[in-house]
């Protein structure tokens, strides 16, 4: 009896004696992120955070990148509604894509990108693949230009840019250099300096362009501009890269809004594009994009696309599969397609709208002693005002609408309820 008593003590003891180093050691494990410091907030969320607490019923947050119709909601359009329409009916089935995607996508994306006419297209030299969205598509190229573009590993973007462009490129491989891009004197292009500064890059650097709409600034150069700088930038031997994320969405032609990209493949630059179809078919959500490649020969191109494979494989596999078909639907029916092009433009032809208005206000209204041209001048979703971080700053505190320290907005904020409001509280902060 009293054997077996010592022998259950003995257990007993040696449990918890066991027991604690374990929670000594777990206590260890719990700490092992204990190193990891906190990261700074998203500009663009924070905005978006700090309006959602605000209860003011005039609050306006012309923060956030995406469209809104005239009530202030999220847009869907009827060609994409159609589009779903049909898909569903036809009962496909969910088994993955292909490493490239879904080929009725590829084909509609690169015809709607380089136009009908283009030579690469007809002669089988463009290798594309579908991504998620258009910064998979960025991650994609910036991985696939730091393995084997042979010329350098620099790649040079506007200043600013999307703020996403530095971080994609960077944890891509590539070093990230500027070019000068935004005259902050007219909040107009610094044409000049941007020249400049792309002659003055290292022969053979990567040039990151924004097709049109640049983001943030609504900053586009002219189609001389264009014709220009694709003949300096093939002089220096650089590589062009484009990012057209609002083919449509800017003056609300495709064709117009392409005119920088085929300009260039027509002056024989075998250039890189990344393509989204978030803005101009409002499928945000979805993750819808694509990137490519012109190449000089069908025999190229395959090589090109055995690569891009590699390099999405271990990355994310395959895209979905929803999204592209929706995209493939639109572009690929005559009809979708057509009532596509009318939506686009609507929400085109609204923005513009808006930063009419917007002007007027100003200048009719209210009589303002600025310049507020550069709202009208500018193109696409985003406006670079010209305010100083100490005017949104009041704006926030004095008017409630929200917007990021640099002073852009996004117009798509912008109704005909609340644009007298907001251009009577920017012209408060700025008279």
């Amino acid at each position: 009896m009293l054997a077996a008593q010592s022998r259950v003590f003995a257990r007993a003891v040696l449990t918890r004696a066991t027991l604690r180093p374990t929670a000594a050691i777990g206590v260890r494990f719990s700490s092992v992120w204990s190193n990891v410091p906190m990261g700074p907030p998203d500009a663009i969320l924070g905005v978006t955070e700090a309006f959602k607490k605000d209860t003011n019923p005039n609050k306006m947050n012309l923060g956030v990148g995406a469209y809104r119709d005239d009530a202030g909601k999220p847009f869907v359009l009827n060609c994409v509604r159609k589009a779903e329409d049909r898909i569903m009916k036809d009962l496909l089935d969910k088994e993955y894509a292909g490493i490239t995607g879904v080929p009725e996508f590829n084909k509609g994306a690169a015809l709607l990108a380089y136009g009908a006419d283009s030579s690469p297209l007809k002669e089988g030299r463009i290798a594309i693949t579908q991504t998620i969205s258009g910064t998979g598509a960025l991650r994609v190229g910036g991985e696939f230009l730091a393995r084997w573009y042979p010329s350098s590993k620099k790649i040079f973007v506007p200043t600013p840019t999307w703020g996403n462009h530095i971080p994609i490129f960077k944890d891509s491989g590539l070093e990230v250099n500027h070019y000068k891009y935004f005259d902050k004197k007219t909040n107009g292009l610094d044409f000049e300096g941007m020249v400049n500064d792309i002659k003055n890059a290292p022969k053979g650097s990567i040039i990151l362009l924004h097709a049109c709409a640049h983001n943030p600034t609504g900053v586009d150069p002219t189609q001389a501009q264009w014709d220009e700088l694709s003949k300096i930038i093939k002089g220096a031997g650089h590589f062009p890269f484009f990012d057209m994320a609002y083919q449509g969405f800017a003056s609300g032609s495709t064709d117009k809004d392409a005119y920088a990209l085929r300009k260039f493949v027509q002056d024989g630059h075998l250039l890189a594009l990344s393509q989204s179809f978030a803005k101009n078919m409002g499928l945000y959500g979805e993750r819808t994009g694509s990137f490519s490649l012109v190449t000089s020969s069908p025999e190229e191109k395959a090589r090109v696309d055995s690569q891009i494979k590699i390099v999405v494989r271990p990355m994310y596999s395959n895209p979905p599969v929803n999204g592209a078909r929706i995209v493939a639907a639109v572009l690929n029916s005559p009809e979708l397609n057509a009532e596509w092009l009318k939506e686009v433009k609507v929400m085109a032809d609204r923005i513009i709208t808006m930063r009419t208005q917007l002007k007027n206000h100003l200048v009719n209204d209210h009589k303002s002693k600025l310049n507020w041209d550069h709202i009208t001048n500018q193109i696409g979703m985003f406006c670079y005002t010209g305010l100083t971080p100490e005017q949104v700053e009041k704006l926030k505190n004095e008017h409630h609408i929200y917007l990021t320290k640099d002073g852009r907005i996004s117009v798509a904020g912008i109704s005909s309820k609340n644009v007298a409001y907001l251009a009577r509280a920017i012209h408060e902060v700025t008279k």
